[in-house]
């Protein structure tokens, strides 16, 4: 049995039409009615994304042994310069002396303390609940709490009509 994307298939000035069977002899009615019309009209046998003579010669070709391929080292590039054109952004390497320092965090000084302005800041015994919400009114000074919508007088006529 044929793999699925094989048929024969009827193609008019080299091109591909939409006549295709499995069975060369379906197809026979359908190529002699073209040959009256157009000259350069054949059958053609499609297999592995190929058109073949027929289907021998598909099962030939499957079978013969393929040419190596080209051997390419890790380095090979398309172009002309065959290099990584990474290698520009690489950190070269540098003399011991040309590096910075690394990062050490800094040595308390002899009192016990951190010295810094972190230091005036009150430790984790002030708890959240004391300070105001971010949000509230209240934490701005000068300004008067806005009145909420919900506290609107409803005798205001709507312009709906009631009913």
């Amino acid at each position: 049995m044929p793999p699925r994307y094989a048929y024969w298939t009827i193609l008019i000035d080299q091109k591909a039409t939409a006549f295709r069977a499995r069975e060369r002899e379906e197809l026979l009615p359908t190529l002699h009615q073209l040959k009256r019309k157009n000259a350069d009209v054949v059958m053609k046998w499609f297999a592995r994304g190929r058109l073949w003579e027929s289907p021998a010669e598909a099962q030939a070709a499957q079978r013969a042994p393929k040419p190596p391929l080209e051997k390419r080292g890790r380095d090979w590039r398309p172009g002309g310069a065959h290099r990584d054109p990474r290698d520009r952004f690489k950190k070269r390497s540098q003399p011991d002396s040309a590096r910075p320092e690394p990062w050490r965090p800094r040595e308390k000084p002899e009192g016990g303390s951190p010295s810094g302005p972190w230091t005036a800041k009150p430790r984790s015994g002030a708890s959240r609940s004391s300070r105001p919400a971010w949000n509230s009114t209240a934490s701005k000074p000068g300004r008067p709490p806005t009145q909420r919508r919900d506290n609107a007088p409803r005798d205001r006529p709507s312009g709906k009509p009631k009913g």
